[in-house]
């Protein structure tokens, strides 16, 4: 495994076709502050430049936390001035997240509150273990999720539960968020980074290509009425139809082997 870091709290870890982007600040609870954010944005440029990463795993080191959210220390002492030049920084971080071209996995123990929960909704499919609380508590400090989490929520669990999470500000422990939906598969407890890795190999088995189109169509497609939901499949199909890995896939089921993707 190869470490790569980004300034002094994000890190990504490399093994085969999986990479983890792994949030390392401990003393704060991996809260986001302006440096982290920078760094955070960082990392995935990175990523979504490397054509080897078939999948990514958003990761803690914090044993309570898997991100608390905005630092809200460092914004209690920003000015309006600052604050406005702060809000394109911070909303990088959560958009590189977001723009990830490959499967994301966001394993998910302890807090992952307000931005760290937006993160967590960045990704495709979120896995907790039995300690996680998460929650969008922004209106009770006199803001509004500010990385995504009015726009992506909704998509998860329809509009009407997300105004009501959101309204109400209220922390969801583990059992219930995936009852609702807010997490996709509860682990074992401590055990949510290995499911979610265990995942992203399975993933990772398959054709680059394919999994990239297939983020992309199911991105593109969101909220758009069936008839353009399906332009866009099609125009995704068209993408992967005549490439390299289609070819392979198809000479190497016939073959009864697995395929050696040429991730073109």
């Amino acid at each position: 495994m190869s470490e790569q870091r980004y300034g002094e709290w994000v890190a990504v870890r490399r093994d085969g076709f999986v990479a983890e982007l792994v949030l390392d600040r401990p003393k704060a609870m991996n809260a986001v502050s302006s440096e982290m954010a920078r760094c955070i944005t960082a990392a995935c440029a990175a990523l979504s430049e490397d054509r080897d990463v078939r999948a990514v795993v958003l990761t803690s080191t914090h044993e309570r936390a898997f991100c608390v959210g905005a630092d809200l220390k460092e914004r209690n002492s920003l000015s309006d001035a600052e604050m406005l030049r702060h809000r394109p920084v911070s909303r990088a971080a959560y958009t590189g997240v977001l723009e990830l071209p490959m499967p994301a996995i966001a394993a998910v123990h302890g807090f992952a509150l307000g931005g760290g929960f937006e993160l967590a909704l960045s990704c495709d499919v979120i896995v907790a273990d039995p300690t996680a609380v998460v929650g969008l508590p922004e209106v009770s400090v006199g803001v509004i999720p500010g990385g995504g989490g009015t726009q992506l929520l909704p998509r998860r669990v329809g509009a009407a539960r997300a105004a009501e999470l959101i309204f109400s500000a209220r922390r969801v422990a583990a059992a219930e968020a995936h009852e609702l939906g807010l997490v996709d598969r509860l682990a074992a407890e401590g055990e949510d980074r290995a499911e979610a890795v265990e995942l992203a190999r399975g993933i990772a088995a398959n054709s680059p290509v394919g999994l990239r189109a297939a983020k992309k169509a199911l991105r593109l497609g969101q909220g758009l009425d069936l008839r353009a939901g399906l332009e866009v499949e099609d125009a995704a199909w068209r993408t992967v139809a005549f490439s390299g890995d289609r070819a392979e896939g198809v000479a190497a089921f016939n073959e009864k082997r697995s395929p050696n993707w040429p991730g073109e």
